[in-house]
């Protein structure tokens, strides 16, 4: 069962979020409010998990920040999709920056925010046209600088390779591989985009370009 908190100041979204989840298989909505800080109050009070996916308006009307909910949201141990009509591309790309999985725009028919939720909850990128149009918009935000043996490391291994087997397949050692990874998290790091964990690197991957969601290991 995947676990869904709704955050939204618009009730009439919230609601029809709130009916389009009861219909899908296997996803439960645990909490419907319009702030980030009734979410985490109401966990605090009902000693309650985290939701594994929180679906988090871009832009509430209680004075806060898209940096501030995001991070809130993720340090609180659930994964963010930012629901939008998507028409700020600088607060969406500092939503993403910030650690949000992906966005839907509000605009989208139900089912693919369903699907999108569904996505993430498995811990898959989501990869749309929201995000890509948010991506490409700033080219600062997406280029990290990767040299080109950084990106094929990258892709191999963030494609699901064991890095052992990442090596043998680029006719480098180990050690060599190892550290370019370690440079390219540097490197993330140093543009505002940490990727501490291999899914963090997919993300990354797929938002530069270096990976498509479609690729696994046995393509690479």
């Amino acid at each position: 069962m995947t676990h869904v908190a709704l955050i939204d100041d618009h009730e009439s979204v919230r609601l029809g979020l709130e009916a389009a989840c009861a219909r899908a298989d296997a996803m439960d909505v645990v909490f419907s409010g319009s702030s980030v800080t009734a979410y985490l109050d109401w966990r605090a009070l009902s000693h309650s998990a985290p939701a594994d996916v929180v679906v988090l308006d871009l832009t509430l009307g209680d004075g806060t920040t898209v940096t501030e909910n995001v991070r809130r949201v993720a340090a609180a141990g659930s994964s963010v999709i930012i629901h939008s009509v998507a028409d700020r591309p600088a607060a969406v790309r500092e939503a993403l920056a910030a650690g949000a999985a992906g966005i839907i725009s509000k605009a989208s028919p139900i089912d693919e925010v369903i699907a999108a939720v569904a996505a993430v909850a498995q811990g898959e990128p989501l990869n749309n046209v929201e995000w890509a149009s948010a991506v490409d918009g700033d080219r600062a935000f997406a280029d990290a600088q990767l040299s080109a043996r950084e990106r094929d490391v990258l892709r191999l291994y963030a494609a699901g390779l064991p890095l052992k087997i990442v090596a043998d397949r680029l006719g480098v050692a180990y050690s060599t591989a190892k550290e370019n990874i370690n440079r390219v998290r540097v490197k993330y790091v140093d543009v505002g985009r940490p990727a501490p964990t291999k899914v963090d690197l997919l993300r990354r991957a797929v938002e530069d370009g270096i990976l498509t969601p479609i690729e696994d290991a046995g393509d690479s």
